[in-house]
């Protein structure tokens, strides 16, 4: 019996890990924008950016990135919300620098990807391939220039 058993206590895994596949992106590259995803890029305003999930659950959700700090983690309180055992409470913090974002991971079990390389701060660029646990994104930055 494990002292888990003999206090009655158990507890839950807090993150799950999870392995990364050297084509796990592959579905996220080769996704086609729909004419309503188009109108969205083609429509943010200046100095904002977008993630499209394109695979992880949540297909066809939007955040936009629109100030200047965003996180995206497990916690409720974070502005990306991603429900899910392989996302860390605090995975991912997206900095506006100079008219683009930056993801900056938060020292997340999993880590954050860019293109299927693991980063620890990496500047964004458009169409860039965004793994955050399970979920997958694509990233789009405004056409119009914004400080």
């Amino acid at each position: 019996m494990s002292n888990h058993e003999k206090s009655g206590t158990q507890a839950g895994p807090e993150t799950t890990s999870i392995q990364i596949v050297g084509d796990v992106l592959a579905h996220a590259a080769h996704h086609k924008l729909s004419e309503s995803e188009q109108n969205a890029v083609a429509s943010l305003p200046p100095g904002s950016a977008l993630l499209l999930e394109t695979n992880g659950g949540l297909t066809g959700a939007r955040f936009l990135l629109d100030r200047d700090e965003i996180v995206a983690g497990r916690h409720p309180a974070c502005s990306v919300f991603l429900d899910d055992v392989t996302v860390s409470r605090r995975h991912v913090e997206f900095i506006r620098r100079s008219g683009t974002f930056e993801a900056v991971d938060q020292s997340s079990l999993n880590g954050t990807y860019v293109n299927g390389d693991r980063v620890a701060t990496k500047v964004l660029e458009n169409g860039d391939q965004v793994q955050i646990g399970k979920f997958r994104f694509t990233y789009y930055h405004s056409v119009q220039n914004g400080s």
